[in-house]
């Protein structure tokens, strides 16, 4: 009797099983982020999160299972403190002598959607997969896209944790 009750509470923890999302089952939408008055690295965070899946309970690590992300009004984020002057965006060309860098105000001017697509980038995995996540997100400048094809709805970062 001892051993027929061991063996149906073993199958019973059995059928238990771990959802694991491939890029068949995923389902992927897409959305909409206002960028107007947010600041730039805690808005870039949760971007990170959409783009990644995190908010989703079928997130698998290795699967691409996050939204395409839309953010518009690029031009309104906000940096606080010094940033503006003192954050600094570093490359090089790969010759001697060949840093370059710019500050945040420089990089702004320049192009504000390039300031919001190199921070969401760097929070992203650095591999294959970040490189492919990296792909659905969108960013810019003003109000007008051109995604009304795929009927994005508006989130609010706000209510994202």
């Amino acid at each position: 009797m001892y051993n027929a009750f061991l063996k149906l509470n073993i199958l019973d923890s059995l059928t238990y099983k771990t959802i694991s999302a491939n890029k068949e089952t995923v389902d992927k939408n897409w959305v909409i982020v206002d960028a107007s008055g947010h600041a730039l690295g805690r808005m870039c965070s949760k971007i990170a999160k959409l783009i990644r899946g995190k908010y989703k309970p079928s997130f698998t690590p290795h699967v691409d299972c996050g939204d395409n992300v839309i953010v518009i009004n690029a031009e309104k984020i906000t940096l606080s403190g010094n940033k503006w002057e003192n954050k600094e965006y570093i490359r090089h060309t790969g010759y001697p002598g060949g840093q370059r860098s710019l500050t945040a105000r420089e990089l702004f001017d320049k192009d504000p959607a390039r300031l919001v697509e190199k921070s969401v980038k760097g929070m992203l995995p650095k591999n294959k997969l970040g490189a492919a996540l990296f792909r659905n997100l969108k960013v810019y400048v003003g109000e007008n896209h051109k995604h009304e094809g795929q009927n994005p709805k508006l989130i609010n970062l706000n209510d994202l944790k």
